[in-house]
């Protein structure tokens, strides 16, 4: 994960936020370390949560109790509930099914369900998922392992030497099968490669239409963390895992030519810009509240591990492929760092299992819930041919809404290279060249001096209000545009 600390990163949600938002803290069982592996609901409404010193447990809302469900595990990160009784479990060494058998209410079966990829004893091979597309197929992903350490005498699986830059202690590496790769599970229980590139994809998860995502660090071949939208084949842009390609004949990836390397690598749908919207993200989860949460229905919300805050992500589909924006969603206000897992409740309420895992982060396990009162925040952010429409959850106030000032952007790129994380490049201040606003006063649509395709277009925005006069939640705003619409100038 990126462990860098944030840098003047800015905390932007407003009064308005909190009144929409209410956050509550779960009180956790008396003498467990709740460093938080994973976080889902059974169908019967009681929560489910495991903690990476092995335990899974049972929590009742309505009665606040806890329970011991099962133990033993090892560094578990993430559950898929299968019935109120049964459970698939990532740990380290195996994708595993927990199941209550005798229906006391604790598991009696512990079995594996496939362990067909490598661990050397590295300290950095977490394991994230499973999640379940619509065909049951599962996949899980895997991290690379660590230049900071190294691999044990006896390992599990085929050591191929090439997965590691030779000589370095800084470099992210793949010395057995098939770290930084997501893997896909069918049906009949084969486990094969599906995407590889990725550095520590802590989180994957689906959205409503069914396009699988993951998340990655900032670190070194990772200019800043990115939200990937994971393509059958396809290499994210972190070389140690190409070895372990079917076919792979080119020898050592990490001394290819940067410019091979960046022709082959898939640029992230959503880039999170370092030290202002996220260092370290984890978990995507998609909103399928239909409303239960408020507005942002079918939007993803992000876990955040180094600051007090839940990220949201709005996509659109331009040349085929998916891209899109990010603000801050939930700023402080009593959130704590850490934020690992996300899961909406039987309720639409949002819960949090926090984790700090020895890099910075928090501990136990917090509840967001919409309280009614709709917030007033930027909706959506669109790519147009000359610039970029915003839509907004409330009316505005005409006046402000359509003041030229209020609208101030840059441009900038992160530089695809070895070295951990990235500059901002080639940074300009882009004008706004005018300024519409819908009948409804609920869209804003800008017309840019100019438009670059592989930049992030940053909007800060000016004392922007309601028509009921109430300050926006968020004045920040940023927008990754890897493909520019048909005819823009």
């Amino acid at each position: 994960m990126g462990i860098l600390f944030f840098t003047g990163m800015q905390s932007l949600i407003a009064q308005d936020k909190k009144e929409s938002y209410r956050i509550e803290t779960i009180p956790m069982p008396e003498g467990l370390t709740s460093e938080t592996g994973a976080v889902e609901f059974f169908p019967d409404g009681r929560l489910v949560a495991c903690f990476t010193r092995g335990e899974v447990m049972t929590y009742e809302p309505s009665t606040k109790k806890w329970k011991l469900f099962a133990e033993g595990l090892h560094d578990p990160l993430g559950i898929l509930v299968i019935s109120n009784s049964e459970l698939l479990i990532i740990q380290r060494p195996e994708l595993t099914r927990i199941k209550d058998t005798d229906g006391d209410g604790t598991a009696d079966l512990y079995e594996k369900v496939t362990d067909d990829f490598g661990i050397s004893g590295n300290y950095h091979e977490f394991n994230y998922g499973p999640v379940k597309d619509t065909n049951a197929n599962l996949f899980i992903a895997l991290n690379s392992s660590s230049g900071a350490g190294n691999i044990r005498p006896i390992v599990r699986g085929e050591i191929n030497p090439l997965g590691r830059e030779q000589g370095s202690k800084g470099q992210m590496f793949s010395n057995v099968p098939y770290r930084g790769w997501v893997m896909k599970l069918s049906p009949d229980g084969v486990l094969k490669p599906f995407a590889s590139g990725f550095r520590s994809p802590n989180g994957i998860g689906f959205d409503l239409d069914g396009n699988l995502f993951a998340t990655d660090n900032q670190g070194d071949w990772i200019g800043t963390s990115a939200l990937h939208h994971v393509q059958e084949g396809k290499f994210y842009g972190h070389p140690g895992s190409l070895v372990w390609q079917n076919g792979w004949n080119k020898g050592n990836p990490f001394l290819l030519p940067l410019l091979v390397l960046d022709s082959m690598r898939t640029r992230g749908a959503v880039l999170f810009p370092h030290g202002i919207m996220a260092n370290s993200p984890t978990q995507p989860l998609c909103d399928r509240t239909q409303g239960k949460f408020g507005p942002f229905s079918g939007q993803l919300l992000v876990g955040e591990m180094n600051k007090e805050r839940i990220v949201r992500v709005m996509l659109e589909r331009v040349g085929g492929e998916l891209q899109g924006a990010c603000l801050p969603f939930f700023d402080g206000n009593g959130l704590r760092k850490g934020n690992n897992r996300l899961v909406f409740g039987p309720d639409g309420s949002l819960w949090i299992g926090q984790n700090s895992h020895g890099w910075l982060g928090d501990q136990g396990i917090q509840r967001i819930a919409f309280t009614g009162k709709q917030p007033a925040d930027i909706y959506s952010m669109s790519l147009t041919e000359k610039g970029f429409d915003l839509t907004f959850t409330q009316p505005l106030d005409e006046s402000t809404a359509t003041d030229i000032v209020n609208y101030k952007f840059s441009s900038y790129y992160y530089q695809y290279h070895s070295k951990y994380g990235s500059d901002q490049m080639d940074i300009k201040n882009v004008p706004v060249t005018k300024v519409e606003i819908s009948n409804d006063r609920k869209k804003i649509s800008l017309t840019l001096s100019s438009l670059k395709a592989g930049y992030v277009y940053e909007l800060n925005l000016g004392t922007i209000k309601t028509s009921n006069g109430d300050d926006l939640a968020n004045k920040i705003i940023c927008y990754t545009l890897n493909k520019l619409k048909t005819g823009t100038f």
